[in-house]
């Protein structure tokens, strides 16, 4: 490489805004993020802000916007209450005795999150109305970028930020593909005024009502005057359907209740103060063995580079870090060698570090369904109670939190010392 490291991101969520905040740290590089839509803007809900998280956002300056805005942080300390959303029996509560407490579990619309993120962010690097049509590999080791309005780019390095259903990444792996995952999510946002003379619901909680067969409810305060509801469903695909690509469509509140026909009655009162609902179509993929290319010119981060069928309440977070993860790695590449710093080196190294994460993921992931298809089993012959007990003891238990306390600060500076050896 001659001269400054050019670098493209492709999507502007948590994951292409978080890059994009890191990569202007760095004096030799040349960058600029690119966004489909003609706005910065963020579609769902809300979304969690771990303690993993806040540790990114005050690594990138963004803590402090955040902190300013508006979320959720119930009284009692709790990050998250398990019911049965039968009878309302409260079964498990996950508390977060040994974290500080700037950093405990919050929660907000996903737009705050964006906005702190935009804040710490340098407009002048960041080109919206840009939708990738073509990605193409040229014989100097560039990569070339066109969009939709004939603007063309090249550069050394692209990073793919571009969700679950990633151009980017199916351009850098072709044969990876994900699917409809036979799950469908509801999401809407009620005023909390509504649910606060619902009699009998935690309004200050955040909570999971589950179901048999892994469908759950949940409900969360959001700070100011919004309640979040979100639901999770079992849809397979009809015998009429060949595919399901809904993605915040709007749906029928009838759509979502009838999974749910039994529920505790402060549920049942919610469910009919419902206004609009979205659906989206849950799709996931199988694991990438790397989430860099073997031609050291493409990178994956956030959602384009593990396709989970869940992210644990910490997809952000998951976000961030490989951001963190991303730029650090050039930062130590370039340290070794600052007459030729070698891009390969820096992205060896921040495969080393993400892919084993997702792995660790993806095997919490296949514990969950070794759970569903045991109490699957017709030997079993549990009730709903009893099956809403087990799903929650075994797929929500503490042997999980290593996921909210890691440490990506200290994983990095442990693995660039190894490689440095």
């Amino acid at each position: 490489m001659t001269g400054k490291l050019r670098i493209a991101v492709v999507g502007a969520g948590p994951a292409g805004l978080a890059i994009a905040i890191e990569l202007k740290k760095l004096p030799f590089v040349e960058y600029t993020l690119y966004e489909r839509n003609d706005r910065i803007s963020e579609i769902g809900a809300g979304i969690s802000i771990q303690q993993t998280t806040w540790r990114m956002l005050e690594v990138m300056g963004a803590a402090q916007h955040l902190r300013d805005s508006t979320w959720f942080r119930p009284e009692d300390g709790h990050s998250v209450r398990h019911y049965n959303g039968r009878t309302g029996r409260l079964l498990s509560t996950r508390y977060q005795p040994n974290v500080p407490k700037e950093f405990l579990h919050a929660r907000c619309h996903r737009a705050e999150l964006q906005n702190a993120l935009w804040k710490a962010n340098d407009p002048g690097h960041i080109r919206t109305s840009k939708r990738l049509t073509n990605i193409s590999q040229l014989p100097s080791g560039r990569v070339r970028l066109q969009f939709a309005d004939g603007f063309v780019d090249e550069v050394d390095l692209l990073v793919g930020a571009d969700g679950i259903r990633s151009v980017v990444r199916s351009f850098a792996f072709p044969e990876h593909k994900i699917a409809y995952t036979g799950r469908t999510v509801y999401r809407t946002l009620i005023p909390v005024e509504e649910v606060r003379c619902i009699e009998g619901l935690p309004a200050d909680a955040v909570a999971f009502w589950h179901a048999p067969k892994g469908e759950w409810v949940y409900t969360c305060n959001l700070g100011g005057k919004d309640f979040e509801l979100t639901v999770m469903t079992n849809e397979p695909l009809t015998e009429h359907e060949k595919e399901r690509v809904s993605w915040g469509e709007p749906a029928n509140v009838s759509d979502m209740t009838r999974h749910f026909p039994n529920f505790f009655r402060p549920i049942q009162e919610l469910f009919a103060i419902t206004p609009d609902i979205k659906r989206y179509a849950a799709f996931s993929g199988p694991r990438l063995q790397s989430v860099v290319t073997d031609s050291n010119n493409i990178a994956l981060i956030g959602d384009a580079s593990h396709p989970l069928s869940g992210a644990f309440g910490s997809g952000a977070g998951f976000a961030l870090e490989d951001a963190y993860t991303l730029t650090q790695s050039l930062r130590w590449a370039f340290a070794r060698d600052r007459s030729k710093p070698q891009l390969g080196d820096a992205l060896h190294l921040f495969d080393r570090v993400r892919s084993p994460h997702y792995e660790k993921l993806y095997r919490v992931l296949d514990g969950f369904k070794e759970v569903a298809g045991n109490l699957a089993a017709p030997h079993l012959q549990l009730n709903s109670d009893e099956e809403v007990a087990v799903l929650v003891a075994m797929n929500w238990a503490k042997r999980h939190d290593w996921i909210y306390e890691y440490d990506i600060t200290q994983d990095f500076a442990r693995i660039a010392e190894q490689e440095s050896d």
